[in-house]
Order: structure tokens, then C-alpha cells, then sequence
């Protein structure tokens, strides 16, 4: 199937590794052109290499928790590629701790950046987009349902669905799509920090894998192929809603 991406113009942040790196992989196979940031320089000069070069992406080291850091990115996809039809908004996972126990300050720190961060980019990004365009957030499972000992997602990601679903009200009648995506137990740098952390990481391993219908943890191009379809014209009559990439996780519809 043509998802319609030729030559289309995305921004990704978070996106020199894990679920980001792997959609924006999937956005330039379809012929898209990406704009890819996260904090670290030589990481954002790698990704961009691995996605084909200069022809079709572009990087910048920054942080979302920077004010500055939505219109650096809008400006560098027109210097680079002419044109912008949308994002996807994904930022580093918040510490790990229950609600109770993460400090002031990693509340604040999370807000900032996984939060505030995320809003300021989408702000940043539908200024300028036109009929057509999307806005994708990458969120998690815990917008439905909790991670045991993981607060502060528990906390901000439901926050930002809504805040989506708000967005989605908002520039449907310019004819721009806003959707969220519901990754669960990806097998990323993040998750498998995760498990190290955890007392006995094959048994946790094990018992995740136990509570997911098909036994197992996704692959991060398995999400990325999610995110490009969702992004793209053949997902024109999706917005406003949440898709879970979750191997059947989540008990609920």
C-alpha cells in the first residue's frame, strides 16, 4: 500500500535511537524526509548517517525542556527541506520510582521536559501546518493502564493524551490530524535498562513477557511502522484517538 509519504517532511524528537530512530527508518523507506533531535550531538550525527544522509534528514542537538528548542527544529525543516507536514513527539522516559517516592525536583524536571516540552514542539509545529498535516505523540500504555514503579509516566502521560485529544478538537476543522500511540514493553536501550534495574532481570523479563498475549516484547520497527502509517495520508480519517502498539497488554478495548 502507498501510504502517500513521498517526499513529505516530518520532525522527530527523540528520535537518534529507540522507538523515534526506528520511525523515522520507517518514514524514509516510504520516501519521507526527516528532521531528528535529541540531546546528544554525536548521536543525532550517527542517526542521521544511518537514515541515508543529508538528501533526506537533517539533525539537531537539543533538549525539549528548552523553550527555544520548537522553533530551532521548525525552521531547520524548511531551511533543509522546503516544507513541514508534521511530527512525532516522542522524549526520554521520566526516572523510574513510585509517585511517592521521586523527588520535587523529578516531577518538575519530567514536567519540563516530557510535558511542557512536548506541548511547546506540537504548538510549534501545527503553527505551520496545513490541510493534511499530523501530529503524532508517542506516550505509553500507562495513559490506560499504571506501570507498577513507574510514577511520574503514570502521572504525565494521561495528562498529555488529553491535552492531544484537545489538540485533535482544535485543528480538525484546518484538516490536521493529532493521535497518540501507546507503545508497552518495546525492546529498547530504555526497557532494558529497566530490567537491569530490576532484582532478578531474567525473572522480570519472564513475567512481563507472561502478561503479553503474544509472549514476547515488541521490536522497535514494529512501532515505527505504526507511527509512519498514523503519520501519514492513508491514516486521513484517524485523529483524536490513542493506538496502543502493545502485543494485546491492555485488558481494556
Amino acid at each position: 500500500m502507498d501510504l502517500g509519504l513521498a517526499d513529505r517532511v516530518y520532525i522527530m524528537t527523540g528520535a537518534s535511537r529507540g522507538l523515534g530512530f526506528a520511525a523515522a527508518q520507517c518514514l524514509v523507506a516510504d520516501g519521507a524526509r526527516v528532521v531528528i533531535s535529541s540531546r546528544n550531538s554525536d548521536r543525532v550525527a550517527e542517526a542521521v548517517e544511518r537514515l541515508g544522509g543529508p538528501n533526506v534528514a537533517a539533525g539537531l542537538a537539543a533538549d525539549l525542556a528548552d523553550e527555544l528548542t520548537p522553533a530551532h527544529l521548525v525552521r531547520l525543516a524548511f531551511e533543509e527541506f522546503g516544507r513541514l507536514d508534521g511530527a512525532l513527539i516522542s522524549v526520554g522516559g521520566p526516572p523510574p520510582g513510585t509517585a511517592l517516592q521521586v523527588t520535587d525536583d523529578q516531577w518538575l524536571q519530567a514536567f519540563r521536559s516530557v510535558y511542557l516540552g512536548s506541548i511547546r514542539v506540537a504548538r510549534a509545529v501545527a503553527a505551520r501546518l496545513e490541510s493534511g498535516g499530523s501530529i503524532g505523540f508517542v506516550l505509553s500504555t500507562s495513559v490506560r493502564q499504571p506501570i507498577p514503579g513507574l510514577g511520574i509516566s503514570n502521572g504525565l502521560r494521561p495528562g498529555l493524551a488529553g491535552a492531544a485529544k484537545d489538540m485533535a478538537d482544535e485543528l480538525g476543522p484546518r484538516g490536521v490530524r493529532v493521535v497518540g500511540l501507546l507503545p508497552h514493553r518495546i525492546s529498547t536501550d530504555r526497557s532494558r535498562e529497566l530490567f537491569a534495574n530490576a532484582a532478578d532481570p531474567e525473572l522480570a523479563l519472564a513475567a512481563v513477557k507472561a502478561e503479553i498475549p503474544l509472549r514476547r516484547l515488541g521490536e522497535p520497527e514494529e512501532f515505527g511502522r505504526v507511527a509512519a502509517f498514523v503519520l501519514s495520508p492513508a491514516a486521513s480519517y484517524l485523529s483524536g484517538l490513542t493506538v496502543p502498539v502493545d502485543g494485546g497488554a491492555l485488558r481494556g478495548y
